[in-house]
């Protein structure tokens, strides 16, 4: 990154999206959940590499981490760490927290990840997940855009450089989807909010970042709008019964 561009982008941050606004920054709000709600021992399902979400859920208890990739062996958060492809490598009731940072886009079939999810949590449990909203502009020109569109574009127009984007399904990724698959498993919907804050998409150029501002301020000045913003952020609960089972099982 050029230091003119970088220069842009501090200052126009600083202007539309001051560090002391709440329209900065969504992983402060969704550490604020995980901090409410996480406790005791915790799985991270895609956890990935060293990460600064896995180093704030080890100030919260046990952290024990799960992922596709094998990148996952270096994360340094983690108590223990495991390369995993369908079922989770852990017994029933291993869990009192279970937590995905923008996993859950990635699902091909998630109501065996929540059958999972719910296997390994003890009653009372707690899955707590921040993914993107299928009706936000970013998933919807994903959803219609193939994968080698996202691995040539995503980083640009975040302006960072980072890992490639794994390829994205968005089958659970809507108010509704989550609410009709948590309770055919059996989950509690505790929380469920739709948020937009500064315009990570936007960091490429001083237009686009402008465009997406307006759109933000657009889908925060009423709920009615609320449908359109960037990220859900929810919390499932397990029952609390020692009579808890999976449904259908």
């Amino acid at each position: 990154m050029s230091s003119v561009q970088k220069d842009w982008q501090e200052s126009y941050l600083e202007r539309f999206y001051p560090q002391t606004s709440w329209r900065r920054d969504g992983t402060r709000d969704f550490f604020q959940i995980l901090a409410q709600h996480c406790s005791g021992k915790i799985l991270e399902i895609g956890a990935g590499p060293s990460n600064n979400t896995s180093d704030y859920l080890k100030t919260l208890g046990e952290l024990h981490g799960i992922d596709v990739d094998k990148e996952v062996l270096d994360n340094t958060a983690l108590e223990t760490a495991a390369v995993f492809d369908e079922r989770f490598p852990f017994p029933d009731n291993s869990f009192d927290t279970c937590v995905s940072n923008y996993v859950c886009e990635h699902l091909k079939n998630p109501e065996a990840h929540l059958r999972e999810v719910w296997r390994v949590l003890r009653s009372g449990g707690t899955y707590v997940f921040r993914t993107p909203n299928r009706f936000h502009y970013t998933a919807i020109v994903s959803g219609l855009t193939p994968h080698s569109f996202h691995v040539k574009t995503a980083n640009k127009l975040r302006a960072i450089d980072g890992h490639d984007p794994y390829p994205t399904w968005y089958r659970f990724n809507s108010q509704r989807r989550i609410r009709s698959l948590a309770r055919a498993v059996g989950f509690e919907v505790e929380h469920l909010r739709l948020v937009e804050k500064e315009p990570s998409y936007g960091m490429s150029s001083r237009l686009l970042f402008l465009i997406f501002t307006a759109y933000e301020r657009i889908v925060n000045c009423a709920t009615v709008f609320a449908s359109f913003r960037s990220s859900l952020f929810v919390v499932l609960r397990k029952p609390n019964s020692q009579f808890v089972g999976v449904p259908g099982k």
